[in-house]
C-alpha cells in the first residue's frame, strides 16, 4: 500500500498512530511505586469508592461517578472529570482478586458516544519491600504506542495521588 492510500484508524474521534507491528513490550505499560505503608493499607485503597474518590485520576481530576462491585466477576464504572469539565469514562470487570497482593481487572475506555477505544488488562501487584510496599502496575496490550504513553502520563499522576493519600493517613477512614 502506498503512503497516499494508507489510512490511520480513527479512535475516539481522532486519527491514531497505526502501529500494530510495534512490539508488545512497547505497547505494555509497567509502572512502580513504593509506599511507607503495609500492603493491606495500599490494597484497601483500591477496594472502596470512598477511598477511590480521593486519589483516582490524574492531578486535579475528580471522580464524580464511582460505581464499584469489588468482587471476582464484579463490575466497575468510573467517570474521571478533567479540570476543563470533560468526562473520561472507564469500565471493566475484576478478573482476579487475591488480597493483599494482587488485583487484575479489564480496562475499557469509552468515548463520548460510549464506544470503546481502549481495551486492555490492568494488573496490580503489591509486594512487601523494605518495611513498606512495592506496587507494580502493568497494563497490556495497547493498540498503539501513543495510547500506552497517554495512559502512562495519567497513571503516573494517579499513583502519585495514591502515594500522597497513603502518606497522609496511616489508616484509611
Amino acid at each position: 500500500m502506498t503512503k497516499a492510500t494508507e489510512k490511520k484508524p480513527v479512535i475516539a474521534g481522532r486519527a491514531a498512530e497505526a502501529d500494530p507491528r510495534a512490539a508488545v513490550d512497547e505497547r505494555t505499560l509497567v509502572l512502580t511505586r513504593t509506599f511507607k505503608a503495609p500492603r493491606e493499607l495500599v490494597f484497601e485503597a483500591w477496594t472502596h469508592p470512598k477511598h477511590l474518590v480521593k486519589w483516582w485520576g490524574p492531578t486535579d481530576f475528580t471522580l464524580p461517578h464511582c460505581e464499584q462491585d469489588f468482587r471476582l466477576g464484579g463490575q466497575y464504572r468510573f467517570c474521571m472529570r478533567a479540570p476543563d469539565g470533560s468526562d473520561h469514562w472507564v469500565r471493566g470487570e475484576y478478573t482476579y482478586i487475591y488480597p493483599p497482593s494482587r488485583l487484575v481487572f479489564t480496562w475499557l475506555r469509552e468515548d463520548a458516544e460510549g464506544d470503546i477505544w481502549c481495551d486492555t488488562v490492568v494488573s496490580i501487584t503489591l509486594e512487601e519491600f523494605k518495611g513498606g510496599t512495592l506496587l507494580t502496575l502493568e497494563q497490556t496490550t495497547f493498540a498503539t504506542v501513543a495510547h500506552c504513553e497517554e495512559h502512562a502520563f495519567g497513571w503516573n499522576q494517579c499513583l502519585d495521588r495514591l502515594v500522597d493519600l497513603v502518606v497522609l493517613h496511616t489508616q484509611l477512614p
